[in-house]
């Protein structure tokens, strides 16, 4: 089955399709490939038990053997919780059928939980490899904290069969230095167990200045025809040059948090342990990327 690009992308297509990077020179850049493992791994200090698992990661799944991979991430009912992520789909609050998406998906890896993969493991570590997310953040405090903490151990990972094991630092927020530190460790002993590691990187600061400035953004939100002000915190992502030739684009993200009933917005049922389905709080956010205008 063929795909039409120029169709997806529309009015896009064009400048999408020819755009040429000039910023970092392209015969720079390690591609994926068949042999990505013996041309970026092999003359590292990774030992022939992280290499195994490496290999066991890039050749499992659909895109087995090309050097690419495709990893389902998700991080039930901690990070992001369950019915936020599957009010829609009440069956993926069962954690198996997380599993189960990944092979549907023919994926190269599952990523999520210690508790998710260890009421799977004994059923899938030998369908689909596993890689244990160690660390999470918990957004049950008030105000919301950026705050990644262990909610598992690195031994425990390896006892469930995991190839790696992944973590999250908070780059700019109040803990990041304690987040390098316990991240870096436990990195360490993930490779002396012989599992790869992943590492996902965000950037929060909610005190975001520039020229002395805090910038935050008042606007009317509305919701089933009722509007209030609200106030977004604004995050600066960076900035670089356009698809467009002499254009820069800047990126910003926006957050702010809101009580769904302030807005006529109650429904609700509950749930089998008889806690609610979906919490009163609701939190937006919102990415923007604009160009300067010269």
């Amino acid at each position: 089955m063929s795909t039409d690009l120029h169709a997806l992308l529309g009015d896009d297509a064009d400048a999408l399709l020819s755009y040429t990077a000039k910023a970092f020179p392209a015969e720079n850049l390690t591609l994926p490939g068949s042999d990505y493992l013996d041309r970026v791994f092999t003359n590292s200090d990774r030992s022939p038990t992280v290499l195994r698992n490496l290999g066991t990661l890039f050749n499992h799944g659909r895109l087995g053997g090309s050097g690419y991979i495709s990893i389902l991430p998700v991080d039930q009912g901690i990070e992001h919780s369950a019915a936020a992520s599957f009010a829609k789909n009440p069956a993926y609050f069962d954690p198996l059928n997380i599993i189960e998406l990944a092979l549907a998906g023919e994926c190269n890896a599952v990523a999520t939980t210690l508790g998710t993969l260890g009421l799977a493991s004994r059923r899938y570590v030998h369908r689909i490899p596993f890689i244990v997310k160690l660390n999470h953040n918990a957004f049950l405090h008030i105000p919301d904290t950026y705050d990644q903490i262990m909610f598992g151990s690195v031994y425990q990972a390896a006892e469930l069969g995991a190839v790696g094991v992944g973590a999250t630092i908070y780059f700019g927020s109040d803990d990041m230095d304690r987040e390098l530190q316990q991240v870096a460790e436990a990195f360490a002993e993930a490779h002396r167990l012989g599992m790869f590691t992943v590492l996902w990187c965000y950037l929060r600061n909610s005190a975001f200045q520039k020229d002395g400035v805090n910038y935050e953004l008042s606007a009317d939100l509305t919701i089933r025809g009722v509007t209030k002000p609200v106030v977004f915190e604004l995050e600066f992502l960076g900035s670089g040059p356009s698809m467009e030739e002499g254009k820069e684009v800047v990126a910003f993200s926006a957050s702010t948090e809101i009580d769904r009933r302030d807005f006529g917005v109650s429904f609700n049922h509950a749930l089998f342990d008889g806690s609610l389905a979906v919490g009163h709080k609701v939190r937006i956010e919102i990415e923007v990327e604009a160009s300067l205008q010269a």
